[in-house]
Protein backbone atom coordinates (compact mmCIF):
# COMPACT_ATOMS: atom_id res chain seq x y z
CA UNK A 1 0.00 0.00 0.00
CA UNK A 2 3.08 2.47 1.13
CA UNK A 3 5.52 0.79 -1.17
CA UNK A 4 7.42 0.51 1.74
CA UNK A 5 7.90 -3.37 3.20
CA UNK A 6 7.48 -2.97 6.96
CA UNK A 7 8.92 -6.19 7.40
CA UNK A 8 12.51 -4.88 6.06
CA UNK A 9 13.57 -1.73 7.55
CA UNK A 10 16.67 -1.45 6.54
CA UNK A 11 18.19 1.20 3.88
CA UNK A 12 18.76 -0.27 0.43
CA UNK A 13 22.48 -0.30 -0.38
CA UNK A 14 24.44 1.06 -2.67
CA UNK A 15 24.51 -1.57 -5.65
CA UNK A 16 24.28 -1.65 -9.73
CA UNK A 17 20.30 -1.44 -10.31
CA UNK A 18 21.50 -1.57 -14.40
CA UNK A 19 22.48 -5.42 -13.09
CA UNK A 20 24.26 -5.42 -16.41
CA UNK A 21 28.05 -6.62 -16.45
CA UNK A 22 30.90 -4.48 -17.77
CA UNK A 23 33.03 -5.78 -20.16
CA UNK A 24 36.52 -5.77 -19.13
CA UNK A 25 38.80 -2.86 -21.28
CA UNK A 26 39.97 -4.87 -24.34
CA UNK A 27 37.66 -7.05 -24.82
CA UNK A 28 35.80 -5.71 -28.02
CA UNK A 29 35.29 -7.49 -31.43
CA UNK A 30 38.30 -9.71 -31.59
CA UNK A 31 40.22 -10.08 -34.47
CA UNK A 32 39.71 -6.19 -35.08
CA UNK A 33 42.60 -3.84 -35.17
CA UNK A 34 42.55 -0.15 -35.93
CA UNK A 35 45.51 2.26 -35.80
CA UNK A 36 44.49 5.70 -34.16
CA UNK A 37 46.22 8.41 -33.47
CA UNK A 38 46.27 10.96 -30.43
CA UNK A 39 45.05 13.42 -32.00
CA UNK A 40 41.91 11.25 -33.40
CA UNK A 41 40.75 10.01 -30.16
CA UNK A 42 40.84 12.58 -28.24
CA UNK A 43 37.65 14.08 -29.75
CA UNK A 44 36.05 10.16 -29.53
CA UNK A 45 36.90 10.31 -25.75
CA UNK A 46 35.63 13.77 -25.15
CA UNK A 47 32.07 12.22 -27.01
CA UNK A 48 32.09 9.48 -24.84
CA UNK A 49 32.87 11.44 -21.27
CA UNK A 50 30.55 13.87 -22.22
CA UNK A 51 27.43 12.15 -24.14
CA UNK A 52 27.37 8.78 -24.31
CA UNK A 53 27.96 8.00 -20.63
CA UNK A 54 25.64 10.09 -19.37
CA UNK A 55 22.93 8.74 -22.10
CA UNK A 56 23.98 5.54 -20.42
CA UNK A 57 23.66 6.30 -17.34
CA UNK A 58 19.78 7.38 -17.77
CA UNK A 59 19.54 4.18 -19.63
CA UNK A 60 20.24 1.87 -16.25
CA UNK A 61 18.85 4.69 -13.99
CA UNK A 62 15.88 5.64 -15.27
CA UNK A 63 15.43 9.13 -17.20
CA UNK A 64 14.07 11.00 -14.15
CA UNK A 65 16.84 10.21 -11.95
CA UNK A 66 19.31 12.27 -13.45
CA UNK A 67 19.37 15.96 -13.93
CA UNK A 68 21.95 18.98 -14.99
CA UNK A 69 22.42 21.35 -12.12
CA UNK A 70 25.18 24.18 -13.16
CA UNK A 71 26.65 21.54 -15.92
CA UNK A 72 27.16 18.91 -13.29
CA UNK A 73 24.26 15.68 -13.51
CA UNK A 74 23.43 14.92 -10.55
CA UNK A 75 21.49 12.14 -9.19
CA UNK A 76 18.07 12.12 -8.36
CA UNK A 77 16.06 9.30 -5.76
CA UNK A 78 13.81 7.82 -7.61
CA UNK A 79 9.63 7.45 -6.64
CA UNK A 80 10.75 4.08 -5.29
CA UNK A 81 13.16 5.98 -2.72
CA UNK A 82 10.31 8.44 -2.19
CA UNK A 83 7.56 5.68 -0.96
CA UNK A 84 9.89 3.79 0.90
CA UNK A 85 10.92 6.99 2.84
CA UNK A 86 7.33 8.23 3.33
CA UNK A 87 6.84 4.66 4.21
CA UNK A 88 9.49 4.76 6.87
CA UNK A 89 8.42 7.57 8.44
CA UNK A 90 4.75 7.02 8.87
CA UNK A 91 5.60 3.94 10.96
CA UNK A 92 9.27 4.62 12.27
CA UNK A 93 10.77 7.26 14.71
CA UNK A 94 12.96 10.19 13.39
CA UNK A 95 16.16 8.35 14.19
CA UNK A 96 15.25 5.63 11.52
CA UNK A 97 14.49 8.66 8.87
CA UNK A 98 17.58 10.22 9.76
CA UNK A 99 19.71 7.06 8.89
CA UNK A 100 18.25 6.57 5.66
CA UNK A 101 19.42 9.98 5.31
CA UNK A 102 22.86 9.23 6.30
CA UNK A 103 22.96 6.37 4.18
CA UNK A 104 21.58 8.24 0.57
CA UNK A 105 24.31 10.59 1.42
CA UNK A 106 27.14 8.06 2.04
CA UNK A 107 25.91 6.77 -1.25
CA UNK A 108 26.61 10.10 -3.19
CA UNK A 109 23.27 11.98 -2.97
CA UNK A 110 23.38 15.76 -2.17
CA UNK A 111 21.82 17.16 0.96
CA UNK A 112 20.29 19.70 -1.20
CA UNK A 113 18.82 17.02 -4.25
CA UNK A 114 17.35 15.27 -0.91
CA UNK A 115 15.87 18.23 0.86
CA UNK A 116 14.28 19.02 -2.74
CA UNK A 117 13.89 15.79 -4.85
CA UNK A 118 13.68 13.00 -1.72
CA UNK A 119 12.17 15.05 1.68
CA UNK A 120 9.22 17.68 -0.16
CA UNK A 121 7.85 14.90 -2.78
CA UNK A 122 7.68 12.20 0.36
CA UNK A 123 5.69 14.81 2.59
CA UNK A 124 3.59 15.15 -0.70
CA UNK A 125 2.81 11.33 -1.00
CA UNK A 126 1.74 11.06 2.30
CA UNK A 127 -0.80 13.93 2.16
CA UNK A 128 -2.20 11.77 -1.20
CA UNK A 129 -2.08 8.92 1.11
CA UNK A 130 -4.71 10.77 4.05
CA UNK A 131 -6.48 12.34 0.91
CA UNK A 132 -7.07 8.36 -0.19
CA UNK A 133 -7.58 7.72 3.39
CA UNK A 134 -4.85 5.17 3.89
CA UNK A 135 -3.72 6.82 6.35
CA UNK A 136 -5.07 8.86 9.47
CA UNK A 137 -4.52 12.62 10.41
CA UNK A 138 -2.50 11.26 13.50
CA UNK A 139 -0.23 9.32 11.56
CA UNK A 140 0.48 12.43 8.99
CA UNK A 141 0.99 14.63 12.29
CA UNK A 142 3.82 12.42 13.44
CA UNK A 143 5.71 11.50 10.10
CA UNK A 144 5.75 15.06 9.20
CA UNK A 145 6.90 15.63 12.63
CA UNK A 146 9.86 13.12 11.77
CA UNK A 147 10.85 15.02 8.45
CA UNK A 148 10.76 18.24 10.35
CA UNK A 149 13.12 16.57 12.44
CA UNK A 150 15.20 15.25 9.73
CA UNK A 151 15.29 19.39 8.38
CA UNK A 152 16.60 20.40 11.92
CA UNK A 153 19.19 17.74 12.29
CA UNK A 154 20.99 18.20 9.05
CA UNK A 155 20.67 21.70 8.79
CA UNK A 156 24.48 22.86 9.97
CA UNK A 157 25.45 20.37 7.64
CA UNK A 158 23.23 21.67 4.47
CA UNK A 159 24.12 25.34 5.37
CA UNK A 160 28.38 24.50 5.48
CA UNK A 161 27.63 23.70 1.04
CA UNK A 162 27.41 27.51 0.92
CA UNK A 163 29.87 28.30 -1.12
CA UNK A 164 31.32 31.71 -0.03
CA UNK A 165 29.92 33.96 2.89
CA UNK A 166 27.72 37.41 1.55
CA UNK A 167 29.29 40.54 1.35
CA UNK A 168 26.04 41.65 3.44
CA UNK A 169 23.11 40.12 4.40
CA UNK A 170 19.94 40.52 2.92
CA UNK A 171 17.10 40.30 5.02
CA UNK A 172 13.59 38.16 3.96
CA UNK A 173 10.27 37.62 6.91
CA UNK A 174 8.79 33.83 6.72
CA UNK A 175 5.19 33.41 7.76
CA UNK A 176 2.63 31.26 6.70
CA UNK A 177 -0.60 32.85 5.52
CA UNK A 178 -3.22 33.82 8.01
CA UNK A 179 -4.76 30.58 9.56
CA UNK A 180 -2.49 28.46 7.92
CA UNK A 181 -1.01 25.31 9.45
CA UNK A 182 1.72 24.27 7.04
CA UNK A 183 4.95 24.36 8.66
CA UNK A 184 7.52 22.16 6.91
CA UNK A 185 7.81 24.11 3.79
CA UNK A 186 8.78 27.21 5.59
CA UNK A 187 11.46 25.29 7.97
CA UNK A 188 13.25 23.92 4.30
CA UNK A 189 12.39 27.17 2.73
CA UNK A 190 14.28 29.33 6.16
CA UNK A 191 17.22 26.47 5.50
CA UNK A 192 18.11 27.39 1.62
CA UNK A 193 17.81 31.13 2.72
CA UNK A 194 20.40 30.98 5.68
CA UNK A 195 22.34 28.98 3.45
CA UNK A 196 22.49 31.69 0.90
CA UNK A 197 23.56 34.12 3.35
CA UNK A 198 20.30 35.94 4.04
CA UNK A 199 18.97 36.88 7.51
CA UNK A 200 15.78 35.61 8.18
CA UNK A 201 12.83 36.21 10.58
CA UNK A 202 9.76 34.31 11.63
CA UNK A 203 9.11 30.92 9.82
CA UNK A 204 5.79 28.49 10.84
CA UNK A 205 4.49 29.93 14.12
CA UNK A 206 5.02 33.31 13.46
CA UNK A 207 1.33 34.40 13.70
CA UNK A 208 -0.44 37.46 11.49
CA UNK A 209 -0.38 39.89 14.28
CA UNK A 210 3.61 39.44 14.55
CA UNK A 211 3.49 39.82 10.91
CA UNK A 212 2.39 42.88 10.86
CA UNK A 213 4.05 44.50 13.83
CA UNK A 214 7.70 43.27 12.39
CA UNK A 215 6.67 44.96 8.78
CA UNK A 216 6.31 47.83 10.49
CA UNK A 217 8.98 47.87 12.36
CA UNK A 218 12.06 46.74 10.65
CA UNK A 219 13.37 46.81 6.86
CA UNK A 220 12.85 43.57 5.20
CA UNK A 221 13.81 43.23 1.24
CA UNK A 222 11.26 40.03 1.54
CA UNK A 223 8.52 39.01 2.70
CA UNK A 224 7.77 35.29 2.06
CA UNK A 225 4.28 33.90 2.64
CA UNK A 226 3.60 29.96 3.03
CA UNK A 227 -0.08 29.40 1.48
CA UNK A 228 -0.90 25.68 1.93
CA UNK A 229 -4.75 25.39 0.86
CA UNK A 230 -7.02 27.10 -1.50
CA UNK A 231 -8.87 28.39 0.87
CA UNK A 232 -6.25 30.25 2.68
CA UNK A 233 -6.65 32.09 -0.76
CA UNK A 234 -9.65 34.48 0.72
CA UNK A 235 -8.83 37.78 1.62
CA UNK A 236 -5.07 36.95 1.44
CA UNK A 237 -5.12 39.91 -1.36
CA UNK A 238 -6.37 42.79 1.11
CA UNK A 239 -3.82 41.38 4.00
CA UNK A 240 -0.52 41.18 1.71
CA UNK A 241 -1.67 45.13 0.31
CA UNK A 242 -2.09 46.01 4.16
CA UNK A 243 1.45 44.63 4.34
CA UNK A 244 2.69 47.36 1.73
CA UNK A 245 1.15 49.97 3.09
CA UNK A 246 2.43 49.87 6.88
CA UNK A 247 6.24 48.01 5.44
CA UNK A 248 8.94 50.03 6.57
CA UNK A 249 10.80 49.18 3.46
CA UNK A 250 8.51 51.16 1.43
CA UNK A 251 9.69 49.36 -1.57
CA UNK A 252 9.53 45.74 -0.21
CA UNK A 253 9.03 42.64 -2.48
CA UNK A 254 6.43 40.00 -1.79
CA UNK A 255 6.81 36.42 -2.72
CA UNK A 256 4.10 33.87 -2.32
CA UNK A 257 4.89 30.00 -2.25
CA UNK A 258 2.46 26.63 -2.06
CA UNK A 259 0.66 23.74 -3.78
CA UNK A 260 -2.03 26.27 -5.33
CA UNK A 261 0.32 29.04 -6.44
CA UNK A 262 3.15 26.18 -8.24
CA UNK A 263 -0.33 24.86 -9.88
CA UNK A 264 -1.47 28.72 -11.06
CA UNK A 265 2.04 31.01 -10.38
CA UNK A 266 -0.09 33.34 -12.12
CA UNK A 267 -2.38 33.85 -8.80
CA UNK A 268 0.65 35.34 -7.58
CA UNK A 269 0.31 38.87 -9.71
CA UNK A 270 -3.61 39.02 -9.43
CA UNK A 271 -3.19 38.45 -5.46
CA UNK A 272 -0.32 41.47 -5.34
CA UNK A 273 2.77 39.30 -4.96
CA UNK A 274 5.72 40.04 -7.01
CA UNK A 275 6.57 36.49 -7.64
CA UNK A 276 6.26 32.99 -6.55
CA UNK A 277 8.37 29.76 -6.87
CA UNK A 278 8.13 26.38 -7.33
CA UNK A 279 10.95 25.04 -4.52
CA UNK A 280 13.22 26.39 -2.30
CA UNK A 281 15.92 26.64 -4.80
CA UNK A 282 14.47 28.57 -7.00
CA UNK A 283 12.84 30.66 -4.37
CA UNK A 284 16.20 31.83 -2.97
CA UNK A 285 16.77 32.68 -7.01
CA UNK A 286 13.54 34.90 -7.40
CA UNK A 287 14.47 36.67 -4.14
CA UNK A 288 18.00 37.68 -5.01
CA UNK A 289 16.42 39.09 -8.39
CA UNK A 290 13.54 40.87 -6.52
CA UNK A 291 15.66 42.51 -4.25
CA UNK A 292 19.57 43.56 -5.35
CA UNK A 293 22.45 44.18 -2.56
CA UNK A 294 21.60 47.00 -1.00
CA UNK A 295 24.50 49.70 -0.54
CA UNK A 296 23.72 50.88 2.75
CA UNK A 297 21.39 48.21 5.06
CA UNK A 298 18.87 49.91 6.95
Amino acid sequence: MLGFNQGDRSVPSARDRSGESVAEPGAGAPGVLVAVGEAEIAPLIRTIESEIIPRLLLAHKGAASLVAEAGVLVELPTREHIAEFAGLVLVQDATAASRYIEAMVDQGFLLETLYLHLLAPAARHIGELWSQDLCDFVEVTMALGRIQHVIREFSPAFRETRDSAPVEARRILLAPAPGEQHAMGLMMLREFFLRSGWEVVGGPSTSTEEVAVQVASQWFDVIGISVGSECRLNGLASWLAALRRVSHNPSVRIMLGGPELTANPQLAGLLGADATASDARTAVLEAEILAPRRANPQ
